[in-house]
């Protein structure tokens, strides 16, 4: 057998050769519509031109269709964004004290329709010590609330907090917001709260949702509730 044979042609060595040499079709024109092939909707047969004709139509109709992806998820941001104005809005018109935290989880539940809220906050000023929104708070919740960097959102996994909710057995997913005197990403403030969302719907708070827009209300709700502190 010779050693020095020339290797078959393949099909990439085809492909590669039509790719890089363009002018190919244009010595060859009348392959354009000599060729024949089989049609992706269908059994019949088109030229060469009307595949790439197809092609182009099913690539304009994918952006087409990502296009209204963008514009859907445009308009629900900003849908979120005016619900979250609303809330903040509600939450700066409270002037008793004593409503501020009922108002906070009322928002969450008209507003944005989140089914079980519950809030809970420590180190808080005098007289408000025995208030129902600082008891059943241990040292864990404390420790875990502060340990949060960002919102999670995920499934149920047994928190303490939940117990906080009505009907906690039957939670499957949450989030869970840690209340700052500062930014959510200052790590050298302690949480003085933390502020549960919860639903009976496993996919409603799901780990891969994004938290930009919870961590905007997490700021909000405890600038607003640090007169409480």
């Amino acid at each position: 057998m010779n050693s020095s044979a020339i290797p078959p042609i393949t099909e990439d060595d085809i492909a590669q050769y039509l790719a890089n040499t363009p002018e190919f079709f244009e010595r060859h024109a009348e392959l354009l519509t000599s060729v024949v092939l089989t049609s992706q909707h269908g059994q019949r047969a088109v030229s060469l031109q009307e595949r790439q004709a197809e092609m182009l139509r099913e690539k304009i109709k994918g952006l087409e269709q990502h296009i209204m992806e963008i514009v859907r998820n445009g308009s629900e941001n900003a849908a979120i964004a005016d619900k979250v104005q609303q809330w903040a809005r509600r939450m700066l018109a409270v002037r008793d004290a004593a409503v501020l935290v009922q108002e906070v989880e009322e928002g969450l539940q008209t507003l944005f329709d989140v089914p079980k809220v519950a809030l809970r906050l420590w180190d808080v000023a005098p007289g408000w010590e025995q208030a129902p929104w600082t008891q059943g708070v241990s040292e864990d919740v404390r420790s875990f609330a502060t340990s949060l960097t960002m919102p999670f959102c995920g499934p149920n996994l047994g928190f303490e907090a939940i117990g906080w909710l009505p009907q906690s057995a039957q939670v499957r997913s949450v989030a869970l917001l840690p209340m700052r005197p500062g930014a959510m990403d200052d790590m050298d403030a302690p949480a003085f709260g933390l502020l549960v969302l919860a639903s009976d719907d496993a996919a409603r708070f799901d780990s891969t949702m994004g938290t930009d827009f919870l961590t905007r209300m997490a700021e909000l709700a405890s600038a607003a509730l640090a007169r409480l502190r």
